[in-house]
């Protein structure tokens, strides 16, 4: 038995039978599985869009502006004739790639840092917690408009400004867990045996404080493509040809309330079902990992 193995209550479920709990627990959160369903929905059209939206990126089709949903196209046209459900479809592809890259841009960063904030605490924790209170006090959209000005507006510009600033959250849970876990016995008995840091932190520290972490990312991923979108709508983030939530919602403008509520409406949907499905899924991941709820069945 390792020292991680040791502390089975700590923290993340350890072994088939506790990953078997944690899956039975999840698959009851009805929420939940419907929300990872649609999560695979979504990565499914952004792996293979192209080929299941029924028009091209850019296709257009002259005389249909602005028209209703109908038979022949599902969530109407645009403003240029291009049909809403195949821009819909391709927009799926921007937002999970954000999402993802995002997400795991900010987790390396946040988890990194926290881990050693908490771990080797002193000076050098209150150095990373007062860059942190720095960073926190920036607003993001200032770093977007700055990013923007410098390597152009495009989806890799919005995963960098995303990816850089949301770390400023994890940072701090990531900490507080090491903070209390390195003073658990089986921590203390890695260091009486001459481990390295790296060891302690990334081995027996580290796998135990993965329950927030996993928790904080999924939901987090909703939080990203909702923030991509809100960039794409002020101008500051993907641009045509690439097809975008936000940006088609910025294209709408607000004139389309009016005369053409579809070009608003199914991309706001598509936006709000998806942070509502990475919602569920944290949740659903929040509750199937409580070591309290464990003790329980």
């Amino acid at each position: 038995m390792t020292l991680v193995e040791s502390t089975e209550h700590d923290g993340v479920p350890l072994g088939d039978h506790a990953a078997g709990d944690v899956r039975r627990r999840f698959l009851r959160d009805k929420a939940a599985v419907v929300g990872l369903a649609f999560i695979a929905l979504l990565l499914v059209l952004a792996v293979f869009g192209p080929w299941l939206a029924p028009e091209g990126l850019e296709e257009r089709n002259i005389g249909q502006y602005r028209d209703g949903p109908s038979a022949e196209h599902w969530f109407g046209t645009d403003d240029v004739g291009r049909d809403v459900f195949s821009q819909v479809i391709h927009g799926a592809r921007v937002s999970m790639k954000v999402g993802l890259l995002a997400t795991a841009i900010e987790l390396l960063i946040g988890v990194s840092l926290g881990a050693i904030a908490g771990y080797f605490g002193g000076w050098l924790d209150s150095l990373l917690m007062r860059v942190t209170d720095v960073g926190l006090s920036i607003p993001y959209l200032v770093l977007a408009v700055s990013i923007a000005a410098i390597y152009g507006r495009n989806e890799n510009s919005v995963i960098l400004v995303l990816g850089l600033t949301g770390w400023l959250g994890i940072i701090r849970i990531v900490r507080s867990s090491f903070l209390a876990l390195k003073e658990r016995e089986f921590a203390e008995a890695a260091r009486s045996l001459g481990f390295s840091h790296a060891r302690i932190i990334f081995r027996h520290l580290l796998p135990n404080a993965l329950q927030p972490v996993i928790v904080y990312g999924t939901i987090s991923i909703g939080a990203v493509v909702l923030s991509e979108a809100a960039l794409s709508f002020l101008n500051v983030g993907a641009v045509r040809p690439t097809a975008s939530w936000g940006l088609m919602i910025s294209e709408a403008g607000s004139g389309s309330l009016a005369n053409a509520p579809h070009m608003l409406f199914f991309p706001g949907l598509a936006i709000t079902l998806t942070v509502l499905a990475f919602v569920f899924v944290g949740d659903g991941l929040r509750d199937a990992l409580d070591p309290k709820l464990r003790g329980r069945e």
